[in-house]
C-alpha cells in the first residue's frame, strides 16, 4: 500500500505506474483516494478546531460560575454540548470516509522499479541469465508422475479417493527424498546466518489483509469456516506477520529468517489443477526466505537472495536461469520480482521453481512495522521473500536432471548424507 501523502504529491506518477501495470480499470481511484482523503482531513481539522474551543469553553465554564455568571456559564454549558454532538458525527464519519480511503488504497498497486520490463502478462518476462548447461541426454526422459511411479513412490488414485483432484500420496524413495531436499535447504540456509523457524499454519484476516493483495486472497487462500483464520499459501505470509504493529531497533536489522511450512492454495484460476503429476496442487511443503531490513539495504538483500536459490540448485545438478517478471506478471504490492527457472530436459524448456520478490515498504505499511533509527525517528522497514526450495515441483527438476538411462537416480554428493549415504536410488520396477 502506498502512502497517501505520496499520492497526493504524485498523482500522474501513481497514473502512470498504473498503465504500466496494465490495469487502467483502476485509474479513477487514484482521484477517488484524493478526494477523501482531502474529506478525512477537512473533518479531522473541524473536528481538532472543535476540541480545542471545548477545552476552552470548558475551562470557562468553573471561571463564570465563580464569577457569578451563571447565565454565561449555561451558555457555555450548552455549546459545550453541541461541540459534543457534533463530534460525535465527525469521528463517525471520518471513521466511516478513512475505511473506504484505506479499502481504495490497497487496491492501488506499489510502485515498480524504473527497469522493470513493460508487458501484459509472463510472455513479456526477460530472461536475464543462465547457469549450467541444459543438457538433453540421448535416452527418454519420462513424465515426472511415471518416474515417481517406478519407485512406487506416487499414488495419486489414492488421494483422489480420499481428497479429490490436486492432492498425493509420496511414498518411500520418493517420500524420502521430498524430506531429504527440504532439510538440506533448511541447513543450506541457515550456513547463511538465517534463523530457522516454524511458523503458525493458520492466520487471521487481518494477517492477509497486510501481506497480499485482494486477488491474490481471492484465488489462493482457504477460509476455515466460522473463523476468523485462513490456511497460508506460504510461510511468507505468517512470517512477515509475526511483525505486526511492531517498532523494532534499527540495530536488529536486517531480520533474515528461514522458515519450514506446509503450504495450501486454491489454484483458481487460468492455469488449473493438473490430474497425473504434482506440478501445481492444492497442498505442498516449503522453504522459504524472508528479510526484514531497512530501506536502503532492500535491493542488495533481493540480489543475495535470488542467488541462494541459484547456489542451491546448482548443487543439486539442475541448471536455472533468472527470469525478469513484467509489470503486468508482478503481484500488487510487488517493486521487483524474479523467478529462478529450472531445466525440463523432457520438456526442452524451464519452468518456475522459485520466485524472489522485493515489496520495498507495501507490507509494512498496511501490517504497520517500523524501526526506530537512532535518532529516534520511525521509519517503515522493507521486506523481501524467495522460495528456497517447494517439493514437490522441485523434485520434478530433480528427477528429470538426474535421472540415468537404466532409470535409477542419482544423489548428488550435497545431498547424500540427508538420504543415508545413498549415491543413487533404484527403481522398484521398470
Amino acid at each position: 500500500m502506498l502512502d497517501i501523502k505520496f499520492v497526493r504529491e504524485n498523482k500522474e506518477l501513481v497514473k502512470e505506474n498504473i498503465k504500466k501495470k496494465f490495469q487502467d480499470e483502476k485509474l479513477p481511484l487514484v482521484d477517488e483516494v484524493i478526494e477523501l482523503d482531502e474529506k478525512v482531513r477537512s473533518l479531522k481539522l473541524e473536528g481538532d478546531t472543535l476540541r480545542n474551543e471545548k477545552n476552552t469553553a470548558s475551562q470557562n465554564i468553573g471561571n463564570l460560575m465563580r464569577e457569578g455568571k451563571k447565565d454565561e456559564a449555561e451558555k457555555a454549558k450548552e455549546r459545550v454540548k453541541e461541540i459534543n454532538d457534533r463530534l460525535v458525527t465527525l469521528e463517525k464519519d471520518e471513521e466511516e470516509l478513512g475505511k473506504e480511503l484505506k479499502s481504495k488504497m490497497m487496491v492501488i498497486p506499489n510502485i515498480i522499479a524504473d527497469d522493470v520490463p513493460i508487458g501484459k502478462d509472463d510472455t513479456f518476462n526477460v530472461e536475464e541469465k543462465t547457469f549450467g548447461d541444459p543438457i538433453v541426454p540421448d535416452y527418454e526422459i519420462p513424465y515426472h508422475a511415471d518416474i515417481m511411479a517406478s519407485f512406487n513412490g506416487l499414488d495419486k488414485d489414492a488421494s483422489g479417493r480420499v481428497s479429490g483432484n490436486g492432492f498425493y500420496y509420496l511414498m518411500g524413495d520418493i517420500a524420502r527424498l521430498h524430506s531429504a531436499v527440504l532439510a538440506y535447504a533448511r541447513d543450506f540456509m541457515i550456513d547463511k546466518g538465517f534463523t530457522y523457524c516454524i511458523p503458525p499454519y493458520m492466520i487471521h484476516g487481518s494477517a492477509v489483509d497486510g501481506v497480499m493483495s485482494f486477488a491474490e486472497k481471492e484465488n489462493m487462500m482457504y477460509k476455515i469456516e466460522g473463523e476468523d483464520l485462513y490456511l497460508i499459501g506460504t510461510s511468507e505470509h505468517s512470517m512477515i506477520a509475526k511483525f505486526k504493529d511492531q517498532i523494532l531497533d534499527e540495530k536488529e536489522l536486517p531480520i533474515t529468517m528461514t522458515s519450514y511450512s506446509p503450504c495450501f492454495r486454491k489454484e483458481v484460476g487460468a492455469h488449473g489443477i493438473e490430474e497425473r503429476g504434482v506440478y501445481r496442487i492444492h497442498q505442498f511443503e516449503k522453504q522459504e526466505m524472508v528479510v526484514l531490513c531497512k530501506p536502503e539495504d532492500s535491493e542488495a538483500w533481493y540480489d543475495k537472495m535470488w542467488n541462494y536459490s541459484v547456489e542451491l540448485f546448482r548443487t543439486l545438478d539442475i541448471p536455472v536461469r533468472k527470469l525478469v517478471c513484467c509489470s503486468g506478471d508482478l503481484a500488487d504490492l510487488k517493486y521487483r520480482s524474479c523467478d529462478i527457472e529450472a531445466w525440463s530436459p523432457r520438456q526442452k524448456a524451464y519452468f518456475e521453481v522459485c520466485s524472489c520478490s522485493n515489496l520495498t515498504d507495501a507490507q509494512a505499511r498496511r501490517l504497520a512495522i517500523r524501526y526506530r533509527k537512532e535518532n529516534g525517528d520511525k521509519e517503515l522497514v522493507h521486506t523481501l521473500n524467495n522460495t528456497v526450495i517447494a517439493p514437490p515441483r522441485m523434485l520434478i527438476a530433480f528427477l528429470e536432471n538426474n535421472l540415468q538411462a537404466d532409470g535409477s537416480v542419482k544423489i548428488p554428493k550435497a545431498l547424500q548424507p540427508y538420504m543415508g549415504g545413498k549415491e543413487v536410488i533404484i527403481p522398484k520396477k521398470a
